[in-house]
């Protein structure tokens, strides 16, 4: 795919959402620190059906300490993998009293230092909490990346990398919610819904759908 294509490929995700966002219910960089470690395998709509329960009785690192696992395990249980979660929250949340005053860390070593916390989820924190230009890639991003010809790699640092080094300045704030956003509604697994998608004639896929 050329340069040329890409640019009007998140020209148009622009026009059609000029402010994309995460689809996680948050208040505070806290809250999204948390709800993102949830999210992992799982989907957005548990995670805020859950938090929405959580963060009325706990919203800080020391309210959710506090709580102590048990008690967190309580309000979290309804999402996949819920105990080893609620394990790594209890130590990420004793990492940011102990060592970040309570606060978010604005640092990829400093945030994947936190259990509970790789790559794609620094990623997510730089990007949506504190602007940076980071581009976290899920299932969605790999897929669409791969698919659509935009950044073809065999994993996900390779995607990342190759999107980091094509995606010009300008839409690299926005491309991870954009392509998320494009995984989840159009271009989705089993049958992308190329008949309704606002990129179909600049996508390289060969086997496109009439949905």
């Amino acid at each position: 795919m050329n340069k040329h294509k890409r640019f009007e490929i998140f020209n148009r995700f622009r026009e059609h959402n000029k402010k994309p966002a995460t689809e996680l219910k948050y208040l505070s960089n806290f809250e999204l620190l948390i709800s993102v470690i949830l999210s992992a395998q799982a989907t957005d709509v548990s995670v805020n059906k859950a938090t929405a329960r959580l963060y009325p009785a706990a919203n800080t690192a020391e309210e959710i300490l506090a709580l102590g696992e048990a008690s967190l395990k309580s309000y979290i249980k309804t999402i996949g993998l819920y105990n080893s979660k609620a394990k790594n929250i209890i130590k990420t949340c004793r990492i940011l009293i102990e060592q970040h005053n309570s606060q978010v860390p604005e640092n990829r070593v400093a945030l994947e230092a936190l259990p509970g916390v790789g790559r794609k989820t620094a990623n997510v924190i730089l990007n949506t909490a504190f602007g940076h230009p980071t581009i976290a890639v899920d299932t969605h991003i790999f897929r669409v990346s791969n698919r659509t010809g935009i950044a073809p790699g065999k994993d996900v640092i390779a995607v990342e990398k190759k999107l980091l080094r094509v995606v010009d300045d300008e839409f690299k704030l926005d491309a991870h919610h954009w392509l998320i956003l494009h995984g989840r509604y159009t271009c989705i697994a089993r049958k992308p819904r190329c008949g309704s998608c606002i990129i179909e004639d600049l996508c390289e896929y060969k086997q496109k759908t009439m949905s």
